[in-house]
């Protein structure tokens, strides 16, 4: 999420949250977590966050029925201590454990039905959880059934999404939460998940400012063991230089987004670094649909653009090789990407491309997020496109904007490439055809159509997706492959480097790992 490519800004709503901050503290106080990372929130309310930070905060704080293994493919027991699915994947049945909210409160059946039916209605970013279903039920106190409309067989994995954790919901309520059908509207509660939270999770909220400071409090009526810390902070350090300084000189325990480059220069014994790999990528998306670009931006320039570009020079030049090439939006390592042919560059056919198609001449503007991420600065990524680009003739223009400008003009047409990244919600490839995927009405076809979505719309896409969901095993992962490639043939989202994540730590912390669905496990972590 973890992915601000989707989200939307709060800013506005940001300057109501008022709460008392405790003084900083440092990371050697033996009942505190102070992890560094610049915070991308959108929003703490979980029906509407999306993002990096929101997902371990949530997965903190709220606790989803079902959640991802260690090994980052399998499901476990989480809030449900058993389920059922039926055989063509429309009725999903789960059994509750005796769990509690952080106020003593047991969490209920009824607790699941109003937060899944508000995390549909409220319509926000996380909303495509509940794409597709039909009617959540509670058949008692601790049974809960959920109906789609069509077969789904990566439901079940949606489930594991930070977003589709449970909310104490005469809690919400009480502060003007709504899940009916006019959610959207009538809800307003966002404003008060900025300072409290309603989970029964290991943390609960203690306070957050933004672009400061993230604080959380051991939730003393967790219903499981404890956590090993009274509080965890998140402090705002925007840089990944000064990440590792804060984390040498012990003023953090956790530095989430150092870059390999960076991890290396670090002399101190007293921190621990290791480099993983990652399911998050970074990618350039065309948009045909911008302003005088639907007879410029033609499937044809759109594939000689990504002719262009020199891949293995893009990972030397963005992460050192610290990476991997990608060749689909799909990540590296998901269903159906394991024999996609990569992506090279190819200058002269590129020319070709352009001449036939009478742009030799073209010029084109990118906007895009002035940010680092994931150890990728977006700008000198940007300006590898940029010479790849006048390589065949194509001049670019780059136009690094704040988050907010970006988000405002995304979508208005404003300019025909932009640049951005993209993290698991949870293992699954149908994530990235709901979200990459060229079919009509779905994220990305809106984006790049710019209200003509029959400029990009691919007809075959929705076809193999449906037959994807009715499908299991290596028959559904034939099939992502089939969509890997349709998605590469309409040459909208161009991935450029996969990076891989470095685990940054001082060495007196146990438990660090990456989840592929939320991020950093905080309650997993404890000091030796």
């Amino acid at each position: 999420m973890k992915h601000l490519g989707r989200k939307q800004g709060l800013a506005a709503l940001f300057m109501v949250a008022s709460a008392t901050f405790a003084p900083p503290v440092l990371a050697q106080d033996s009942d505190t977590l102070v992890i560094a990372r610049a915070m991308d929130i959108n929003s703490m309310d979980p029906s509407r966050a999306f993002c990096d930070t929101c997902q371990f905060y949530l997965t903190a704080v709220y606790e989803t029925l079902v959640t991802l293994a260690p090994d980052n493919k399998t499901l476990q027991p989480n809030l449900a201590e058993s389920w059922e699915v039926n055989e063509n994947f429309t009725e999903f049945t789960f059994h509750l454990k005796d769990a509690t909210f952080a106020d003593g409160s047991p969490v209920e059946a009824s607790d699941v039905v109003w937060s899944f039916n508000r995390l549909k209605n409220v319509k926000a970013s996380p909303s495509f959880l509940m794409d597709g279903v039909a009617a959540v039920e509670a058949i008692d106190a601790r049974t809960v059934r959920i109906v789609l409309d069509a077969p789904n067989s990566e439901f079940l994995n949606k489930l594991s999404a930070p977003y589709a954790g449970v909310i104490n919901a005469e809690m919400a309520e009480a502060a003007g939460a709504s899940a009916g059908d006019d959610a959207a509207e009538a809800d307003k509660a966002e404003p008060w998940f900025l300072a409290n939270s309603a989970g029964s999770g290991p943390f609960v909220l203690k306070s957050y400012s933004p672009e400061a400071e993230l604080r959380l409090a051991r939730n003393d009526a967790y219903w499981r063991p404890a956590p090993a810390f009274a509080e965890v902070v998140v402090t705002q350090i925007q840089d990944a230089v000064s990440q590792a300084q804060a984390l040498e000189t012990g003023q953090v325990d956790i530095a989430m987004q150092i870059d390999p480059d960076t991890a290396k220069s670090i002399r101190s014994p007293d921190v621990m670094s290791e480099i993983v790999p990652s399911y998050n990528f970074l990618y350039v998306g065309f948009i045909p649909g911008a302003k005088g670009m639907a007879e410029v931006l033609t499937p044809e320039v759109r594939q000689a653009l990504a002719l262009a570009i020199d891949y293995d020079g893009m990972l030397d030049f963005t992460v050192g090789g610290n990476g991997a090439k990608q060749a689909a939006p799909i990540p590296n390592g998901f269903p159906g990407t394991a024999d996609l042919p990569l992506r090279s560059q190819n200058i002269e056919k590129a020319k070709e491309m352009l001449a036939a198609a009478g742009q030799s001449d073209l010029k084109l503007v990118a906007g895009y997020p002035n940010d680092n991420i994931y150890g990728v600065d977006l700008n000198i990524m940007m300006q590898k496109v940029q010479q790849d680009f006048a390589a065949i003739g194509v001049e670019l223009e780059l136009k690094p904007l704040t988050w907010a400008v970006w988000r405002d003009e995304l979508g208005t047409g404003e300019w025909p490439v932009t640049a951005v990244y993209y993290a698991p919600d949870y293992y699954g490839s149908g994530q990235y055809i709901a979200y990459f995927g060229m079919i009509e009405d779905y994220p990305w076809t809106k984006r790049a159509g710019v209200g003509n979505n029959a400029l990009v719309v691919n007809p075959a896409e929705a076809e193999l997706y449906a037959k994807a969901l009715a499908s299991s095993g290596d028959e559904a992962e034939a099939i992502y492959a089939q969509l890997g490639e349709e998605m590469m043939k309409d040459s909208i989202i161009i991935p450029l480097v996969s990076p891989n994540l470095v685990l940054a730590y001082r060495n007196d912390i146990e438990g660090v790992r990456y989840s592929a669905c939320c991020n950093l496990p905080l309650a997993e972590i404890s000091r030796k």
